[in-house]
């Protein structure tokens, strides 16, 4: 049987010495560390490795198979992580958001974590967010600021019950046009009123993944503009996969190696029949789990499980083949 842990990666970085220290990620020492426990354990596999034990069943994985996975494409990932997978012979899976890449802009999730790295009550900013739902009232059908807290508001093992509600309302549970405004104003207030320069200075560029991509690194798709893709039209699904797919194409990349990362894991049937029809090899999201890549079942290969890098070292035996319940909400993890 081909079993296959999936590690998930967002910010690495000196967090200590950046100016947003509470920004939730791995420091670079951490990465290191962890990744010296992962080569004692795991044995590291590439895209060609994986392919091959997906689409020809007498092709097998080393025992515990490994793959790091990094998503949304930040700089972190070029300057930090590169070079220490490049030193040690590991081929990295990277998969940048193409928006972000080649449109100057900052994803609202990242408006997200940076105005909650900015502002160091809660509470306050809770308030904050609480009064521009209040302006927006008018024109939308929205509960009442009581029912939000009431019902969103859950202390989960990474956050508290306030920054759950705050990431519940701003990620999924206002209407779309509410939650891009909100967090387009308090970006602007609290963090930065030049969202150009900013993405500039958080994601990679066409020119960081080329390069790359020539030292041996795997690029993958992880949609347009990172919204809910489970909550999408099929047209609009459509049209986020062939964005990503002009990205691919700028950078070269090799058409039978496409896989996707879903944003926030949000997926639904529609997106997996859409996505094979493209040709998508492989999809990642992030039900928690170890992927039995011998799973017959439609659609099995793309709906890979990965691990948070927060869930090592873990107990092999405690986790099932193919186990998908999710441990927190796929919202609460970003």
């Amino acid at each position: 049987m081909s079993s296959l842990t999936v590690v998930m990666y967002h910010y690495v970085r000196e967090l200590a010495h950046s100016p947003y220290p509470r920004i939730k990620g791995r420091t670079v020492e951490a990465f290191e560390e962890q990744l010296e426990y992962i080569a004692k354990h795991y044995t590291f596999i590439t895209i060609a490795q994986l392919l091959s034990s997906l689409s020809d069943p007498d092709s097998s994985l080393p025992s515990n198979a490994v793959v790091l996975t990094f998503d949304d494409g930040y700089l972190d990932h070029y300057t930090n992580v590169f070079p220490i997978l490049e030193s040690k012979g590991i081929q990295g899976f990277f998969f940048p958001v193409s928006a972000s890449t080649t449109g100057g802009q900052v994803l609202d999730v990242n408006k997200i974590h940076f105005v909650l790295a900015s502002m160091p009550d809660p509470d306050v900013l809770a308030a904050e967010v609480f009064e521009l739902i209040d302006e927006c009232r008018s024109n939308y059908a929205l509960d009442s600021n009581d029912y939000y807290f009431r019902t969103h508001a859950r202390e989960s093992r990474l956050d508290t019950a306030n920054v759950i509600l705050l990431k519940r309302l701003l990620q999924t549970v206002l209407p779309e046009e509410v939650r891009a405004r909100i967090s387009d104003q308090l970006f602007r207030r609290h963090v930065s009123d030049d969202e150009r320069s900013f993405a500039k200075g958080l994601y990679m560029n066409l020119d960081h993944l080329r390069h790359m991509r020539s030292k041996g690194m795997y690029v993958g798709s992880h949609s347009h503009s990172h919204r809910w893709m489970d909550s999408m039209s099929p047209d609009t699904q459509t049209s986020e996969i062939e964005s990503s797919l002009l990205l691919q194409q700028a950078l070269g990349c090799n058409p039978q190696q496409w896989g996707f990362a879903y944003p926030y894991g949000a997926h639904n049937d529609a997106l997996l029949s859409l996505l094979s029809e493209a040709g998508c090899k492989f999809g990642l999201t992030t039900h928690v789990g170890i992927a039995d890549l011998d799973d017959a079942r439609a659609y099995s290969h793309l709906l890979i499980p990965r691990l948070d890098t927060n869930d090592l070292p873990i107990d092999r035996e405690a986790v099932p083949n193919n186990f998908t319940a999710q441990v927190m909400e796929t919202n609460e993890r970003k």
